[in-house]
């Protein structure tokens, strides 16, 4: 028995690095978790994964952004597993600038997939979540930035969406605690995915709804970064998954409209 048993989550962005990790660990302490990615290969490859170790799991793919998943997504949860208990609104991607080279497609676009596609989800959640009381804590954990706390140049749009996620978080607290949900924020500071990686060229990008997006670090800048975290290295997605996963258990029932920062201690 884990301390998820029975649960069923959602995890957005979970096809790989972060959000991937998140849907492992939920379901290896017992959790039915619905597996979201961008593209189908991811989302099926992560839900293989889980199923192999033992687990339940099944994907539901597509843009977080795109018109009615946040029903789509939410319904999957309860029509194939019977319910939903836990949210993590994990998905996303940066898209970064100074701001007097940013568009408004770039500011839109990155304030919608951070800050409006978890904002619908979470609407689309909330009738389920009243009509159905249970006598245990569900969860809400919504992933947002050091970025979004402290801000980082060359994303005015990233921090102010990540900002406005622990807005969402702190204000949806107080308005859910009467349902028994505990919603927190887990804001991650240099964690190694595809998208913070070391790469040899400053033009490695990725295409992303269709869009090129730069990805990874030059080697010295990610060699910089990792120096001034007080642990020496930047964190892995296993370790950024253990905090999410912290507020999703029992131990966290008095935990709420909080944001965990999760660092390495750098600020």
């Amino acid at each position: 028995m884990g301390t998820l048993t029975d649960k069923v989550a959602v995890v957005t962005g979970s096809g790989r690095g972060i959000g991937r990790e998140i849907a492992r660990k939920l379901a290896a302490e017992g959790a039915r978790v619905v597996v979201n990615d961008l593209d189908a290969e991811p989302a099926a490859d992560t839900v293989d994964t889980i199923v192999a170790a033992g687990g339940r799991a099944v994907a539901c793919s597509g843009s977080v952004t795109e018109s009615g998943f946040a029903e789509r997504v939410t319904g999957t949860a309860i029509d194939t597993f019977g319910g939903l208990d836990i949210i993590v609104n994990n998905a996303g991607y940066t898209w970064d600038t100074v701001i007097q080279k940013m568009t408004d497609e770039q500011w839109d676009t990155i304030i919608d997939l951070h800050l409006g596609a978890p904002f619908r989800i979470l609407r689309a959640a909330q009738p389920y979540f009243r009509a159905n009381p249970v006598d245990y804590h569900r969860k809400v954990v919504n992933i947002s930035s050091t970025s979004g706390v402290y801000g980082n140049l060359g994303q005015v749009n990233y921090g102010a969406a990540k900002a406005g996620v622990i807005g969402l978080t702190k204000t949806l607290a107080k308005e859910w605690g009467r349902y028994r949900v505990n919603v927190n924020a887990v804001a991650f500071g240099f964690i190694l995915t595809r998208m913070t990686e070391a790469v040899a060229s400053d033009n490695s990008t990725l295409e992303i709804d269709g869009r090129h997006i730069k990805i990874g670090l030059n080697p010295a800048k990610a060699a910089s970064a990792a120096s001034i975290i007080p642990l020496g290295r930047a964190g892995t997605p296993v370790e950024a998954a253990g905090a999410v996963y912290l507020l999703c258990t029992p131990d966290a029932d008095y935990i709420n409209g909080q944001c965990l920062v999760v660092d390495g201690g750098r600020v």
